[in-house]
């Protein structure tokens, strides 16, 4: 269970990072309006916050929720970007995943 709750938790956490970069993209790189930064900043301060939810050490969550945003950003780049990952991209994931669950399960 805590397994499945922390890795639940870093892809929200993930989801929410990526929209409160992606909307300034939006309006930086892509005419968007300017309104995008109200939203953008709302997601990054939830970002924030959901990151202090876990309950081990600060620098331990931040290493082990990068493996999880790579896979995030990936999806992301597939549904979002419409851009299909290669298999370097998808063995890459592979490598941070299992790297997030050495540093976040690991028996202390």
């Amino acid at each position: 269970m805590l397994v499945l709750k922390t890795f639940s938790l870093f892809i929200i956490t993930a989801l929410a990072e990526i929209i409160g970069c992606y909307l300034p993209y939006l309006w930086l790189k892509k005419g968007g309006s300017a309104w995008l930064l109200l939203p953008a900043a709302v997601s990054l301060a939830v970002f924030a916050w959901l990151l202090s939810l876990h309950p081990t050490a600060a620098g331990r969550v931040y290493a082990a929720y990068g493996g999880v945003y790579i896979f995030v950003a990936l999806i992301w780049l597939w549904l979002v970007d419409g851009i299909r990952p290669s298999t370097w991209d998808i063995v890459g994931v592979g490598v941070a995943l299992t790297g997030m669950a050495i540093i976040m399960f690991a028996p202390r």
